[in-house]
């Protein structure tokens, strides 16, 4: 060991005490450099990830579909439809609806936010839950309430274009219905001899708050089949409703039992006049629906709605595609990338490169 002149030789502890101190110091600093290059890569990677998720795929007279678009959509079809829809159909869905929200804008055609929140609130009280839960089943699986309500305004808007635009042209003529009806006609006549009925309906709703446990709605309905069994008529079973604790009485409706699902026109038909429904679940709490007047009609009967309602839907159809396709070739629709299923745009031409 070499001493340096005028200083005193250390002892052999301190010798292995200093030569241990720079050792710790060299530890910590590769351990703080270790988690700057582990922070840097995580944070590159996110970065990455963002930058995938808003790169721009296709545009649209201007208008970008972006990755994340395509890959939301994707999940949100998957999830209701239980099938893996090709990256080319996700893509030419996003364009259409894009293109009919357009359009119909040019109509002024336009709903509100509020409009379209209401359509989102009506698909989850249609799935028996509330708007909020519906966003987190949307969200867990991967897609979005954003892709729905997008969705969902370019149907509400996309429908009453077409209905306005070509109105006289979808009207469909009784002759034609009659003509309908007997091309699927059994035979014994049954078809045409159908009978249909005009309902006047009263909603009874026992209100649950938003968000309550199974066991509040249990406890509604209990209280809703102790009202169903003292509802005898509509006069003194309206006033009898309205004075029990948080129950909404609505006005009346009339309704043509061509207007309902089969299942229920024969919930109505089990019905007695005077008499509710059984009850049932909704996103508001549990509703019945009195039954106030019922009148035969053959005017409308279930079977003239249906053929009426083909007949319609034919109709609406091919006016609705070629409609859609004359906006599709007077538009720009440029692919920023080559789609991954298919060799060619949406509008039949190559797509174009960067």
């Amino acid at each position: 060991m070499r001493v340096t002149a005028g200083t005193a030789p250390a002892v052999e502890g301190e010798q292995v005490a200093m030569m241990h101190i720079p050792v710790r110091a060299s530890r910590g600093a590769l351990t703080r450099a270790a988690l700057v290059v582990v922070s840097a890569i995580a944070f590159a990677q996110l970065a990455s990830s963002v930058a995938r998720a808003q790169e721009v795929v296709v545009m649209v007279d201007g208008q970008p579909i972006t990755a994340r678009d395509i890959e939301t959509r994707s999940k949100f079809i998957t999830m209701s439809t239980h099938k893996t829809p090709s990256r080319q159909e996700v893509i030419d869905g996003l364009i259409d609806e894009m293109l009919e929200i357009r359009e119909a804008k040019r109509y002024t055609i336009d709903p509100s936010e509020s409009d379209v929140n209401e359509a989102f609130n009506g698909v989850a009280s249609n799935m028996n839950i509330d708007a909020a839960k519906l966003t987190q089943i949307l969200v867990n699986g991967g897609a979005s309430a954003a892709t729905l309500k997008q969705k969902l305004k370019a149907q509400m808007v996309w429908a009453s274009l077409v209905r306005g635009r070509f109105k006289a042209s979808l009207e469909i003529a009784d002759s034609d219905v009659e003509a309908q009806m007997h091309l699927h006609d059994s035979g014994d006549g049954s078809t045409n001899n159908q009978v249909g009925y005009e309902y006047v309906l009263r909603p009874v709703l026992l209100v649950v708050p938003r968000g309550s446990p199974d066991a509040a709605f249990d406890a509604r309905k209990k209280e809703a089949e102790a009202l169903r069994a003292r509802f005898a008529d509509c006069s003194s079973g309206v006033s009898f409703a309205r004075a029990l604790r948080e129950v909404a009485v609505r006005d009346p409706i009339s309704k043509s039992s061509a207007d309902f699902s089969e299942e229920l026109r024969k919930i109505l038909d089990g019905t007695e006049l005077g008499h509710l429904t059984p009850p049932e679940q909704t996103g508001e709490g549990i509703q019945m629906f009195a039954v106030c007047s019922k009148r035969e009609t053959k005017s409308d009967s279930p079977g003239m709605q249906k053929a009426r309602n083909q007949l319609f839907e034919q109709k609406f159809g091919a006016k609705a595609k070629r409609y859609l396709a004359e906006l599709r070739r007077q538009s720009m629709i440029e692919y920023r990338q080559q789609p991954a299923d298919a060799t060619a745009s949406a509008t039949g031409k190559p797509p174009a490169r960067r």
